[in-house]
This record gives C-alpha cells, sequence and structure tokens, in this order.
C-alpha cells in the first residue's frame, strides 16, 4: 500500500510540476499575432498530429490562456514528456521532447503462463512494440500480473519490471518474475454441521486438501471462484434435504506465513428440517389450472426440495411463453409452520400480457450468414411468442456445431407493451481444422493421419472435408461434402467418395487385400425436430487381392463371381442423440439404425445394423452405462453374404480381452472371416480416477463383455457366445479421447485369440 502511495504521490507531483511548467511557460511570452508556427524535437510524431490538437492557428492572437491549451492539449496526447511554447519574431516555436516507444516487451521466469498469452495481454493494454511507454501503465501491468498469478495460488510471486533504454529514443521492457511455489489447500473444515457429516460434506466440494493426482486435477490449489462453487454446492445439498433455512455465516480463508499452506473454515447455521404440507396454486392460470398442476414436482409430505420448486418455477414460465405470455411473473412463497417444521408452499401466477414478436436479429456471426441461423428458427417474425419455438430454436442453432455459446434475448420494445424482440447472440468458434498426426493401437500398431475440413465453408453452412488415413492393416481416402439445406425444408444432401484398402490382421498372417472404391448420395429428411431419417445410394465396387495365406472362402468366391464385384447398395438409417457428451457421457441415450440394400450389380445382399446406448448416473461421481449392437445380412436373388461385407467382433468396441476382430467362424487356414450376424452387449461402472475429485477427464471403469458373430446358417445362440470382465481407463487427452483396457476372458473356447491389455485413441465405448 505505501509503494501504491509513493508511486500515487509521484506521478502527481509529476503532473503538477508539468502544468505548472506548462503555464509559467505560457506566461512568459508577451501577447502576439501568429504569423508562422514551427515545431522542433520531433523524431517519430508527424508535424500534422501536432497542428491538429493545437487550438492556435496561424492568424490568431496568441495569449497566455491559449498557451496553456495548446501545451495542455499536447501533452494530452500522452506522446511527449516535455513541452514548451517560444517565440521568435512572430512564429510560435513548439519545442517537444517525445516519450520513448517501446522496442520490446519480455518476460523472464514466468513458467505458468505462456509467453505469447502473456504478450497478447499486454498488447490489448497498450504496452506493445512502437508504442509509447508510459510508466503508470507499466505499473497497472505489472500488478494485474501479480493478479494472475494469485489466482493461481502463486501467493509468493514476485514481479520486478525493468527498463532499458536503447537507441533512437526506445526502451526495452522486461517482466522478471519469481514465481515460487503454489500455495495448496492443507485444511478444510465445516464447522456447525449437525445432519450431515464433515466427511460427506466435504466430499462435495470440487477442492479439496489433495491426493496423490493433484498435480494433474490441481484440486488443492485455492481459487475464491472456485470456493463459491463449492459454497453453493454445499447450500443446495441442504435446501434439497428440507433445510430451508440453512445458511453460510462465514468463511474464513488463513494462509501460513511463508504463503504456501491455506486452511479454509466455512461456519454454517443448518436450522430446522421442513417438510411440505401443502401446494396451492394462486392468481391466474388461464383456466388451465390441471395443466400447470401436472407441473409440479413438489409432493406433500416430502421434504422441502429448493431444487424441485426452481424446476417448478421455471416449467411455469416457460409454459405461460407457450401461450405468448413472456413476462409472467411466478413467485414461490413459503407458509412457514416453525413450530411443527412444516412449509406450504402457495405458487403465485400473473401472466402480465401476451406478446408478440416484432423482429429477430442476430448478433456476433463475423463469418456466418444471418440465413444459416435464421434458418433454424421454428419462432417467426410478426406472429404469437412462443416459448417452446424459442427454446427448441436455441437448441436447433447450438447443434450446428459452429458456435460456442447461443444466447437468446427477450427485449421490450419502447412504447409497445404488446411486443417483443429477440436478440440471438452467438460466439463463434474456428470451424476449419487441418490436421497432421500420428497414432498407436494395440490392434492396428502405427497409423498416420491427414485431414483437411470445414464444417462451415464460406459461412455458407456447407461442410466439406477430406480424410486421409493410412494404417499397417487400413487405409482410407474419403472426400465428403454436405449442403443442410439442399431444399429449402431442411432436407440435408451428402456426397461421398472413397477409397479404401484392408489387409488381415498380424495375427493373422497374409497379405492378401480388399479394395473397395465408390461414391454416393443421402439425404436426410427431418421427420420430426429431434428425428431424422437418412435415404441415399451409391455406386461400389470391390476387388479380392489374392495374396498369401488367402482365406479358402475369399478364393471360393473369387472363383464363382468374379475377384471384382459391383454393388449398387441404396441406405436408409435413423439416429437419435440425448447424451449430454460424445466424450465424456453421463446421462442420456443414443440409437442408431443403418441399412443397406444391394438392389443391382454382381453382389446382391441386405445389411442392417442397430446400436442402443443408455447412460444412467447413478450419482455425482458414479455413472452406470449400457451398450447393446446387433447385426443381421443376409445374400439376395440366390447369391451368398459376401464375404467382404461381414461383420467382426472382438476388440476395444465390442468384446474386449479378445483380438480385434477374432471372433466368430473361422477358416480353413484359421483366419478369422466374421460373419452376417453380430450380436454384442456391454456393461460399464464409471468414477472418477481415485484421488482425481470430481474431474471428469480422467475415469477409471469396470466393465462386462458378451457378445460374438454367427456364421450363415449358424443359429444365434446365447451359449456360444464370449465373455469378458476386467477394469479399463478413459482420459480425454490432447490427442483425443484414449481408452485403455484390461480383460480376462470368463467365456473362452479352444482356438480363440486372447489379448488382454489393448489401447486406442479415438473410441468411446
Amino acid at each position: 500500500m505505501k509503494k501504491h502511495l509513493n508511486r500515487f504521490g509521484a506521478r502527481t507531483a509529476t503532473a503538477v510540476a508539468a502544468m505548472v511548467f506548462a503555464a509559467q511557460a505560457a506566461w512568459a511570452l508577451e501577447p502576439f499575432k501568429v504569423q508562422d508556427i514551427r515545431v522542433e524535437g520531433l523524431q517519430r510524431v508527424e508535424p500534422g498530429t501536432v497542428f491538429a490538437s493545437m487550438p492556435l492557428r496561424v492568424g490568431d492572437d496568441y495569449n497566455d490562456d491559449k498557451g496553456a491549451a495548446a501545451i495542455r492539449a499536447l501533452f494530452g496526447l500522452g506522446l511527449f514528456k516535455d513541452v514548451r511554447l517560444e517565440a521568435v519574431g512572430g512564429v510560435l516555436v513548439v519545442v517537444v521532447e517525445e516519450r520513448p516507444t517501446i522496442a520490446d516487451v519480455d518476460f523472464v521466469g514466468s513458467k505458468e503462463f505462456d509467453k505469447d498469452l502473456l504478450k497478447k495481454t499486454m498488447r490489448d493494454i497498450g504496452l506493445t512494440d512502437g508504442r509509447p511507454y508510459d510508466k503508470a501503465l507499466t505499473d497497472r501491468a505489472e500488478q494485474e500480473l501479480k493478479r494472475q498469478y494469485i489466482n493461481k495460488s502463486f501467493y509468493g510471486a514476485e514481479v520486478v519490471t525493468t527498463v532499458t533504454p536503447i537507441e533512437r529514443n526506445r526502451v526495452n521492457l522486461t517482466f522478471s518474475v519469481v514465481e515460487g511455489e503454489t500455495a495448496r489447500i492443507k485444511d478444510i473444515r465445516i464447522v456447525g454441521n449437525k445432519a450431515f457429516s464433515e466427511s460427506t460434506l466435504k466430499g462435495l466440494f470440487d477442492q479439496d486438501t489433495g491426493g496423490w493426482l493433484s498435480w494433474y486435477t490441481k484440486s488443492d490449489r485455492y481459487a475464491r471462484t472456485k470456493l463459491n462453487a463449492d459454497l453453493e454446492t454445499l447450500r443446495s445439498y441442504y435446501l434439497q434435504r428440507g433445510y430451508l433455512e440453512f445458511r453460510v455465516d462465514s468463511t474464513q480463508v488463513a494462509i501460513s506465513p511463508d504463503k504456501q499452506d491455506i486452511s479454509i473454515t466455512v461456519n454454517v447455521t443448518e436450522g430446522e428440517r421442513f417438510v411440505v404440507s401443502s401446494v396451492k396454486l394462486e392468481g391466474n392460470f388461464l383456466e388451465r389450472d390441471d395443466e400447470f398442476k401436472s407441473l409440479v414436482t413438489i409432493r406433500p409430505g416430502e421434504p422441502y426440495n429448493a431444487d424441485q420448486v426452481a424446476e417448478t418455477t421455471k416449467a411455469f414460465a416457460d409454459h405461460f411463453g407457450n401461450f405468448g405470455f413472456a413476462f409472467a411473473r411466478i413467485e414461490a412463497v413459503p407458509e412457514v409452520d416453525r413450530e411443527n417444521n412444516r412449509v406450504a408452499l402457495v405458487l403465485q401466477a400473473d401472466p402480465v400480457r401476451r406478446a408478440y414478436v416484432r423482429r429477430i436479429s442476430v448478433t456476433g456471426n463475423n463469418r456466418t450468414r444471418d440465413e444459416v441461423v435464421r434458418r433454424e428458427f421454428r419462432q417467426y417474425e410478426a406472429s404469437w411468442y412462443d416459448g417452446e419455438k424459442i427454446r427448441l430454436s436455441r437448441d436447433r442453432v447450438d447443434r450446428l456445431g459452429y458456435f460456442t455459446e447461443v444466447n437468446i434475448e427477450t427485449l421490450e420494445v419502447p412504447g409497445a407493451p404488446d411486443q417483443v424482440d429477440l436478440v440471438i447472440n452467438v460466439a463463434e468458434k474456428p470451424t476449419g481444422s487441418l490436421q497432421l498426426g500420428a497414432g498407436f493401437s494395440s490392434a492396428e500398431k502405427l497409423s498416420f493421419s491427414f485431414a483437411v475440413k470445414q464444417e462451415n465453408v464460406f459461412g455458407s453452412g456447407n461442410y466439406l472435408g477430406v480424410d486421409l488415413n493410412t494404417s499397417k492393416f487400413k487405409r482410407t481416402l474419403v472426400f465428403s461434402t454436405t449442403n443442410p439445406y439442399f431444399t429449402p425444408d431442411g432436407i440435408s444432401r451428402t456426397l461421398d467418395l472413397y477409397y479404401r484398402t484392408d489387409k488381415p490382421y498380424e495375427d493373422q498372417g497374409g497379405n492378401y487385400e480388399l479394395i473397395t472404391t465408390g461414391g454416393g448420395v443421402r439425404f436426410g429428411v427431418p421427420f420430426t425436430e429431434i428425428d431424422t431419417v437418412f435415404f441415399g445410394g451409391a455406386l461400389e465396387q470391390t476387388r479380392i487381392k489374392a495374396g498369401t495365406n488367402i482365406p479358402a472362402a475369399y478364393l471360393a468366391y473369387a472363383d464363382r463371381y468374379g475377384a471384382t464385384s459391383t454393388s449398387v447398395p441404396l441406405t436408409i438409417g435413423w439416429s437419435r442423440d440425448s447424451r449430454d457428451s460424445a466424450l465424456a457421457p453421463n446421462v442420456g441415450r443414443l440409437q442408431r439404425l443403418n441399412t443397406e440394400w444391394s438392389v443391382a450389380g454382381d453382389s446382391r445382399y441386405v445389411r442392417a445394423n442397430y446400436q442402443y446406448q443408455q447412460y444412467v448416473p447413478l450419482n455425482k461421481k458414479f455413472t452406470l452405462a449400457f451398450n447393446g449392437e446387433v447385426g443381421l445380412g443376409k445374400g439376395m436373388g440366390g447369391r451368398p453374404f459376401p464375404v467382404f461385407k461381414n461383420f467382426y467382433s472382438g476388440g476395444l468396441g465390442s468384446v474386449r480381452g479378445f483380438d480385434q476382430g477374432t471372433l466368430g467362424p473361422r477358416d480353413v487356414t484359421g483366419a478369422s472371416l466374421g460373419g452376417p450376424k453380430k450380436l454384442t452387449f456391454n456393461a460399464e461402472l464409471i468414477a472418477p480416477f481415485p484421488g482425481a475429485g470430481n474431474d471428469r477427464t480422467l475415469r477409471v471403469f469396470t466393465f462386462v463383455d458378451v457378445g460374438n458373430v454367427y456364421g450363415d446358417g449358424e443359429k444365434m445362440s446365447l451359449s456360444d457366445m464370449r465373455a469378458s470382465v476386467g477394469v479399463g481407463l478413459s482420459w480425454i487427452s490432447p490427442l483425443g479421447p484414449l481408452r485403455l483396457a484390461f480383460a480376462n476372458p470368463v467365456r473362452k473356447y479352444a482356438g480363440d485369440r486372447i489379448q488382454k491389455l489393448q489401447f486406442q485413441i479415438g473410441t468411446s465405448f
């Protein structure tokens, strides 16, 4: 504080001195008529900048007031550290001394923050190459840097700014940082709790005293924002269980003298536990009382639950919005009976007035065209306000994947109480990517990939992608483009061109290949707001390239029907995805159906695959996940099902513990052939990694896998299914989702290829 006051005093004294000097300099000149103006001392500043800033012009009469005003104006530019006026005859001479400019800004000793990011931050506040040096601005930057370190729990961090003059009136700024050690949470105490144990309550906090994985989770680093979030979690926990009058009395955060240890004490008052005695509705409910009563989640006889109250009031507001009442007021008034620990809840409603939408505008879309956002809206201008349509519209815009944030503001129209304007605020994210990478999996060994993708080409909402993937066993080249609004009604069109080669896995031996070349078109028709059915067709050619150890079934198919087969498959598919995350789901359901029917060409077949996933949260930490998949294929026109269209099972994504793609029928050569029938069941119990707290990027799971592949003519029997149990690790790494599984087969048969340890980057189940 003393240092800050000294700096303030120094700056004040300097400013006062400059103003006094300016006044004296102005007063020293006798009034005269300005015949010309000359500027001396300029190095980088243009003379026009000086002339434009001065209130004096050629032909004006000079006096003390105009001179002082001119000096103040030039000082106000922030470009000069000294300004004085002189008169030579009728010529006004402006003598200036420019401030030094910044040549370079550097950071020494900063490890917690990226240097380029720090330079960008400095650039935003005006400390960058070519800008005038300002001591006050430098001091502010130094304090801001210290504050950022404190937010990261570096309470002992020291920042020293060094200004080094160099040639041509320039300076180098160097921020020297001594970070020190981070302060760790040593102790968390909760005082005043009676109904629940301290360990139970502390388990709700995201901040803790640390574990052996704290270097990864950083959960033992104190942050005020995190503590506030934990206190809200604590408050919500009590209010969900009937403690209506629960409050946090105080919070003490103490830091040790060496600034290394932090102790947190939370003082609470639980109050009494209240039970809901009754729920009543009062006010105007549009003569739809029964509809609103069905939205009430609060039940008499159960403990008061603040979350249920908030959920009910929100449901009421949303339901009023469905009828055009955008400004409905809903209030939950508790009538507390402290003698009997009972509470009667009164839900008061006032619809206020009905409104219609005057105008819809879009903001924040610098690249994306307005029409790309507007065509997803189901709420239209000049129609009655409909809350359900607005929510649906927001979700549809969010699902585009072009924006990190989508918010809708409802604004009243001045002078028109029955009108509202809707403003869609979006924050765009980069939708293009250029990727070059390498990966290693237990099944495919070393692989390389290259991809160029643009999900929002020229802001039109169209997708364009080129994928190139090569591995030891598979090579893929795909060109794809999608127009999500091929028709104004929202029918999408996708064009695909692809070239794929498949080799046998190493354990199967041989060097034969399956080469597939083709192209297709697919249309997506939105039957409902949440269901889209896909129709399409393709032209495909598959060639069996003979090599060593080629399975006899492949040779027999090639001898009878030719090594090259052409097919014209028609496709139909449907999917519905309600999961909360595609990478680390906790709740929701995924259903996906794909069918393929080859109606022309050398190979005739029907192929269908259905997948069902369900995620059930048991509590904040544990999630139960189920996955089921069934595949069926059948040859048509008197021909067998093509061997190159067979389903495969075994390994990650199916039945772990068995080698990739090795379950099911085998050739006389011992090679795995797959089959036209596939059945898979998976169950997982997912939990945070021990020591990782509530972090969801690193989790462990236990699993049970059951499944098999069946040949043509074989009956799908549960007795023939393989099964395995095991444990695994999932990590959302910088390279993508990684899953590592150790499985032990509990039902296996002679000849099965076992692979207990398996891993891969990029699979989700």
